[in-house]
């Protein structure tokens, strides 16, 4: 790597470690405070990052970006304004730092009690959404830590004009310098040395596709924690109500196609398919979508494309769905737990057995019974925003908010004891 991209680095990450030692102790008022001024430049300043923005997407249509991925880059006022909403939302919550988990008091007379601490410094690799930048910069100020950002090069602008105007107003309200920095280079090569950095950093969030998962997997000797890929699935079961099971399918898959917790599969109870599928894939179809299918989806509606069998691990992100009949509940859950990526999952049914069975034994983060999986979301989870969604078990998992962005101290009071 280009020397003096990594005295850069290396520099940041001597800037964030000493930062977050002094965030670990400001007062829960002073980072509200922070916070709410933060949420306020941003909207003050919204016409120049959507000006900045324009610039990606200029950009990003040249490169010849699929629409989804264009979407997920497009930034606008109300966009914005949900930017800087968040900011005020996770200053409204509570403050976990410091938290007493529990209490307790051994023979000796020593008390030993375990509190949430900051993780420390907490390096983020994110592709197309420039929203994540505000959202994280927001969690790691509230729960204490110092933050590294380094967002896709196709969001350079706006990451770039965002990330200042956070750090500017963090600063101006008391906030240690080098709390909130981005890594501003589209080198690859900055990636594979920030996943290195263990002098520096604590952890690792990689927050995007297969791609960017298997290079942290590869290079990474930081600790990391793997998010956001989302092969998600419905299953409609034998005993589901159709009228309710459409528009949940209809909303997982159409709603926001680009986004992680979209459905990319539909498995149908073969007991229902002859009167069901017909329906759905009318309306799937209606709604843009490009529908493939199993054998025997085929049968009864001859018009679908084939599925291939890569079609069962692919996390599209775009208007395409793949369809299967299962026999039962058991070859939903065996086909789930084999192609679905642990992130959420949804059963449409109203036997009791059948969900109770479905939620127990579906291996993933959010498990839904008669619920779209776009609901996996830390924002509608009530944390405000996220780091991303976990699919991971170690030490987090589903929708990161601020208590995932701590770990624990043990705390031991004495009167003068010894061993």
């Amino acid at each position: 790597m280009d020397k003096v991209l990594e005295n850069i680095l290396i520099e940041q990450g001597k800037k964030a470690r000493k930062a977050a030692l002094e965030l670990a102790t400001v007062s829960s008022n002073l980072k509200n405070t922070a916070l709410l001024a933060m949420a306020q430049s941003l909207e003050a300043l919204s016409g120049a990052i959507v000006a900045e923005n324009a610039k990606d997407l200029a950009l990003g249509k040249q490169q010849g970006l699929t629409a989804s991925l264009l979407e997920r880059l497009t930034l606008n006022e109300a966009r914005v304004k949900d930017m800087a909403d968040g900011l005020r939302e996770i200053a409204a919550l509570p403050d976990p730092v410091g938290e007493v988990l529990n209490m307790w008091k051994r023979p000796n007379g020593l008390d030993i009690g375990r509190i949430r601490t900051p993780l420390g410094v907490v390096g983020i690799i994110y592709e197309s959404r420039p929203n994540v930048t505000a959202d994280a910069a927001a969690l790691c100020l509230k729960s204490g830590n110092a933050i590294l950002l380094r967002g896709g090069e196709e969001a350079m602008y706006s990451n770039r004009i965002i990330a200042d105007i956070l750090a500017t107003s963090a600063v101006k309200n008391g906030i240690p310098e080098g709390a909130i920095q981005l890594i501003d280079s589209p080198d690859r090569d900055a990636v594979i040395f920030m996943l290195k950095m263990n002098s520096y950093l604590d952890v690792v969030i990689p927050r995007g596709g297969k791609g960017l998962k298997q290079v942290v997997a590869d290079n990474a000797t930081v600790p990391y924690i793997m998010t956001g890929m989302g092969n998600c699935h419905v299953y409609v079961d034998e005993y589901a109500d159709l009228d309710k099971a459409l528009p949940i399918i209809i909303n997982a898959k159409t709603q926001r196609p680009s986004v992680c917790n979209a459905i990319e599969s539909l498995l149908v109870h073969q007991a229902v398919a002859p009167g069901f599928l017909p329906t759905i894939v009318t309306a799937l179809q209606k709604a843009g979508v490009e529908v493939r299918g199993c054998e025997k989806t085929l049968r009864y509606m001859p018009g679908v494309i084939a599925a291939a069998p890569e079609d069962w691990d692919e996390e599209y992100q775009d208007l395409i769905i793949a369809v299967k009949v299962v026999e039962d509940l058991d070859e939903s859950i065996r086909h789930i737990n084999t192609h679905g990526s642990g992130h959420s999952e949804a059963i449409i049914s109203e036997n009791y057995s059948s969900v109770r069975r479905f939620m127990s034994a579906v291996d993933a983060a959010a498990v839904y019974a008669n619920a779209s999986t776009r609901f996996t979301d830390g924002n509608v989870f009530g944390f405000g925003a996220e780091m991303g969604i976990s699919t991971q078990k170690l030490h987090a998992r589903g929708p990161m908010g601020l208590n995932e962005l701590t770990t624990i101290k043990y705390i031991i009071y004495g009167d003068g004891q010894i061993r």
